[in-house]
């Protein structure tokens, strides 16, 4: 067995666009995911019953199929509907999705583990239901979830990679295609696994900062 990393060398070049599309993908798909991730739990810990059903049945299905087929209902399958995607928009959708599921039950258990007391204390001031959650219990949310969300931020990263199933032409789909061509699975892989450690690594490091910064304000705000 020989490595020669002059075989990677020369698409380097196409390896670092195709990194790029990957953050791209991760970044807009963790966006979707936010916005569905906070919609689904708000409806989980209302009082109505109908929204209640809908996000348990949403979150069911989606944590209940797995990523790569739920890549393939969006990409193949929608057309069917009249809803055709090209491979960029159906990996941030399917992501984000899925993605969503997970964000959804870490926002709700975050907002859960509040006291309920912070919500009484609001609705003393005058404040309504939907202001004091804007301002008293999700800033504390926030601080609870971050951590956990961190950790499905990383997920969504490497599960990016999942998209080179559809033709996106992500670091994946990219770096097996030059691979293939050139007979040279094992340089290329290793190139791309330390691609993708140092897209995790550096992502882990800003999450942490991020969270050093919330506990400085916290005790800042307690002092």
């Amino acid at each position: 067995m020989t490595f020669d990393i002059s075989l990677v060398l020369k698409y380097i070049p196409f390896l670092l666009e195709a990194t790029l599309l990957t953050i791209e993908i991760s970044i807009l798909a963790i966006i979707v995911s936010i916005i569905i991730g906070v919609i689904s739990a708000m409806m989980r810990i209302s009082k109505y019953k109908i929204l209640q059903t809908i996000s348990n049945i949403y979150m069911e299905f989606i944590r209940g199929v797995p990523l790569l087929v739920q890549l393939y209902l969006v990409y193949y399958v929608l057309p069917e509907f009249g809803i055709t995607l090209d491979a960029f928009s159906a990996s941030v959708i399917g992501l984000g999705i899925y993605g969503g599921s997970y964000v959804s039950e870490i926002v709700r258990g975050s907002v859960e583990a509040i006291p309920f007391g912070q919500m009484e204390a609001a609705r003393s001031l005058g404040m309504s239901y939907y202001l004091a959650m804007k301002k008293v219990i999700m800033p504390q949310a926030l601080r609870v979830s971050l951590p956990p969300l961190g950790n499905q931020f990383i997920i969504t990263l490497k599960n990016s990679s999942l998209c080179s199933v559809i033709t996106a032409n992500e670091l994946m789909h990219t770096s097996a295609r030059f691979a293939s061509v050139n007979f040279a699975f094992l340089e290329f892989f290793i190139v791309t696994s330390l691609i993708y450690l140092t897209m995790t690594f550096t992502l882990s490091r800003l999450l942490r900062v991020m969270e050093r910064k919330l506990a400085v304000g916290d005790r800042r705000s307690v002092t």
